[in-house]
């Protein structure tokens, strides 16, 4: 599948807390990393490819194992 950097614009609605914890997690990521200054969309991108990863590992592992869980 070929890479795409077009962007959109994703509004959603969360609860407060979870806006919270995000900007620990900016907050985290802009202490931790060289790159300058972070983003939210980067932060929430990064997350979201991170949680595919671990999907797609999960349901390798168990096609692996004849489809049990």
């Amino acid at each position: 599948m070929a890479l795409s950097h077009e962007k959109v614009q994703l509004n959603v609605r969360v609860q407060k807390e979870t806006v919270d914890k995000l900007n620990e997690i900016v907050q985290y990521y802009q202490k931790n990393t060289k790159y300058g200054t972070v983003y939210k969309g980067e932060v929430v991108e990064d997350l979201i490819d991170k949680a595919y990863e671990a999907m797609e590992r999960k349901i390798a592992m168990t096609k692996k194992r004849g489809g049990r869980r």
